[in-house]
């Protein structure tokens, strides 16, 4: 029993040493990266909220990539189908700091991009920061927060994660069906994220506040990486 519990001990030991050498780490990565600007990763990108906030961050000097369901149709030049996000040819070309990369939204049998194989190595190994905006209350939110944490501990675990969603309070405001329902399924997703990865943050934005909301995100890695 003495052996075991000894065992134990040092098992804890090593785990914390291990989580303290990752943070160092991080922090030492984002020194060097300042200096540069960051590698930022929006998931979920191709809405309002990608919109403002990737603009923001290039403008100051950022790499950005946005994963999305069908870069193609988000980068035409004019908007196609309801189903998917839109950015446009021309904001692309007024921020060429914006890139664009399929990746399969978490759901491996809905796949609607054409080049998503590899999107994890080609974005994610290289992010200090990755930040979920992907929208809805379905189950396709689950897969794709599961999705983005699986693949960022398996090539990035130091990476900075940040989950955004609505305050409980406007989601009430915004949506009268199975709000319980939703409201569980933000925080599931939310929990994904603070069990799993040791450097995160769970914002909860208001809507209608767009540019300052967006400004509160942008603060907040800047805060987070410094």
């Amino acid at each position: 029993r003495g052996i075991v519990h000894h065992i134990a001990l040092t098992s804890r030991h090593n785990l914390l040493m291990m989580n303290s050498f990752i943070r160092i780490t991080a922090l030492l990565l984002a020194s060097l990266n300042a200096a540069n600007g960051f590698h930022i990763v929006l998931a979920g990108g191709t809405g309002k909220v990608g919109r403002e906030l990737s603009s923001k961050l290039v403008e100051e000097g950022h790499d950005v990539t946005i994963l999305c369901r069908n870069a193609f149709l988000a980068a035409a030049p004019s908007k196609v189908s309801s189903d998917f996000g839109w950015l446009g040819q021309s904001f692309l070309e007024k921020y060429p700091g914006i890139k664009l990369r399929d990746w399969d939204g978490g759901d491996l049998l809905d796949i609607v991009g054409q080049d998503w194989v590899g999107w994890q190595d080609d974005t994610l190994s290289k992010a200090d920061c990755v930040v979920n905006l992907c929208g809805g209350f379905t189950q396709q939110r689950e897969m794709a927060t599961e999705r983005i944490v699986r693949e960022s501990l398996r090539v990035n675990p130091t990476a900075l994660q940040i989950t955004v969603a609505p305050k409980d309070e406007e989601l009430r405001m915004i949506s009268n069906v199975a709000v319980d329902s939703k409201m569980n399924r933000l925080k599931l997703c939310e929990d994904m994220v603070s069990q799993n990865c040791i450097n995160f943050e769970n914002m909860r934005l208001q809507a209608n506040r767009l540019e300052e909301e967006c400004e509160n995100i942008k603060q907040m890695i800047y805060a987070k990486l410094s």
